[in-house]
């Protein structure tokens, strides 16, 4: 007989279920298959009920994070051969209201992620005849690293601030802050402080770090945080020596 792994699955519908529950399902094993790979198989041969999402099976979407054997991980990106011998569970990531099965409301993050204005807000306007706004690679290498997030939320999943503090604005969305705050050809700095040095901003980060541990693209949104909270503390200290002068 051919080598098997068993999963354990959390499933929830809100029309049937009172509660989550976990169910068992037994699906072959192949060195080369991520835990991805064994969800598909459930949905296609042994329950079509199954709900989760995913898309480029490439660790590029972001939208497969689970809670894997309790670790917040891309689902394309976790290989069965790593928990060999043993069971997998999977769950929906942690801090998020669950909408089905493994499928998780992600409504109070896009309210985060919009409120901190992540996109570029020009230092000055000028027509579409003057041309592009450039940058050297210097500058571009500058804010690089934090334009490598691909919103897949693992982060919040690890964060232990999120699950105190619902309000808080949490480590992607400060780190893409962070990103625009830092491009040269930006000017948007003041408006994003309004939220991102706001109490249920940076403040409320504790630097524990375990947001940049999960993440699989080596943002490390904790940097991020801590080199705003500098710049922050600058801008304060400014304001206190020069009252009513601007930033």
């Amino acid at each position: 007989m051919s080598e098997t792994i068993r999963l354990e699955v959390l499933r929830y519908h809100p029309e049937t279920d009172s509660e989550p529950h976990f169910q068992s399902y037994v699906v072959p094993y192949k060195d080369e298959w991520v835990v991805l790979d064994a969800l598909n198989h459930i949905k296609d041969n042994l329950d079509a009920t199954l709900s989760y999402r995913w898309s480029c099976h490439m660790a590029v979407c972001g939208s497969c994070g689970m809670t894997i054997n309790n670790e917040p991980k891309l689902s394309c990106h976790t290989f069965l051969r790593d928990y060999r011998g043993g069971v997998i569970r999977v769950e929906p990531l942690d801090h998020f209201p669950i909408e089905r099965d493994l499928v998780i409301v992600m409504d109070s993050f896009m309210d985060k992620l919009s409120s901190v204005k992540p996109y570029l807000i020009p230092k000055e306007d000028k027509p579409l005849s003057a041309g592009e706004y450039l940058q050297t690679p210097g500058e571009l290498q500058t804010f690089q690293q934090y334009t490598e997030c691909i919103n897949c939320l693992l982060c919040y999943a690890a964060c232990p601030q999120i699950g105190l503090n619902e309000d808080f604005v949490g480590p992607a969305a400060l780190a893409l802050a962070h990103r625009y705050n830092l491009d040269s050809r930006d000017g948007g700095r003041d408006a994003r402080a309004e939220v991102v040095a706001s109490d249920e901003g940076i403040w409320e980060c504790t630097f524990v770090g375990a947001c940049s541990q999960v993440c699989p693209k080596q943002v490390d949104p904790a940097a991020a945080i801590q080199q705003t909270k500098i710049s922050a503390s600058v801008d304060w200290l400014k304001n206190m020596l020069t009252p009513g002068a601007h930033k």
